[in-house]
């Protein structure tokens, strides 16, 4: 379907947000690279979400992104309605007693920050997690010792036909990096559970786990965080060091010096150059140790046609 049928077909919702046809989303990706989306709508609130959902006809593909911190967008772009929550009505965030309800645009770090700020602990690994809470919902996303499935109580979230759910922490199947929840599912909002603690020691904590990030990992790059998942009893970094990958390079691309597990653009990448190189880290490895790494950036959208 054409951007401008999807504009078409929307247009009886009367949608309050934003409807952008053939959008670049190359900037809305920390790797800064990749084609336009069909169409881009951001919309105004959950109900604007849901309408539009239940408008869109069932053969249009709809894609979610979040921040761009672990994303490869393709060169030739997302086909159909590209997802993009945002504003006060995803970016918000409630402290009540030892709860903590918070919208899923809110970057993690905000988060961490938030739970320091009143004083309850167990949520300071998200200081080192560059997301938002939508993405760290869909990938049981941790660092640091602490996972999302320790403190989630409950998600709500709009599926493909525009109606409300809200999944309790077991609907979730949070395992490594991953949660089974129904994958047309919209997450909006996630409620936590945190534990009573000392400000100044979970900021403490907060302060460690930016210096250790720091460190480690090339933060100031342009690049998509973890590319691999850590296999069953080894990390990921080891086992392409191994194979001879750190440094390695692929057009503008490059396994970072830094940290091997990480890839990055070192100016004029294309998705093409990144995501080739993703794959031939995997090919080395997977002949130098006999492990199949499994990616842990989502990759999204066509290849350039």
């Amino acid at each position: 379907m054409t951007s401008a049928a999807i504009l078409a077909a929307l247009e009886p919702a009367s949608l309050r947000g934003r409807l952008l046809p053939d959008h670049p989303l190359a900037d809305l990706t920390w790797f800064r690279v990749g084609g336009p989306a069909d169409v881009l709508f951001t919309p105004a609130d959950e109900e604007d979400l849901a309408a539009a959902l239940a408008a869109l006809p069932p053969e249009v593909p709809v894609t979610v992104i979040g921040l761009g911190s672990n994303l490869i967008v393709r060169d030739g772009g997302v086909p159909g309605l590209v997802i993009r929550l945002g504003g006060k009505a995803f970016g918000s965030i409630r402290v009540e007693g030892e709860t903590i309800r918070a919208g899923t645009a809110l970057p993690d770090m905000k988060l961490a920050r938030a739970a320091a700020e009143a004083g309850l602990d167990g949520l300071a690994f998200y200081r080192g997690i560059p997301g938002s809470v939508g993405g760290a919902l869909r990938m049981n996303a941790g660092a640091h010792g602490g996972e999302t499935t320790d403190v989630l109580i409950e998600a709500r979230a709009i599926d493909r036909a525009g109606r409300l759910h809200v999944l309790t922490h077991a609907e979730m199947g949070f395992a490594y990096r991953h949660s089974s929840a129904p994958a047309d599912l919209i997450f909006t909002q996630a409620t936590y559970r945190g534990r009573p603690g000392d400000r100044a020691s979970i900021e403490a904590e907060m302060d460690r786990v930016t210096a250790a990030r720091e460190a480690a990992q090339p933060i100031r790059e342009r690049t998509g965080g973890s590319t691999f998942k850590n296999p069953d009893g080894g990390k990921a970094w080891q086992l392409v060091d191994a194979a001879g990958c750190r440094g390695l390079t692929r057009g503008g691309a490059q396994v970072s010096e830094m940290h091997c597990n990480f890839l990055i653009n070192r100016g004029g990448a294309t998705a093409a150059d990144i995501e080739g190189l993703g794959e031939e880290v995997r090919a080395r490895v997977r002949a130098h140790s006999g492990v199949d790494l499994h990616w842990e950036i989502k990759r999204i959208g066509r290849p350039a046609g």
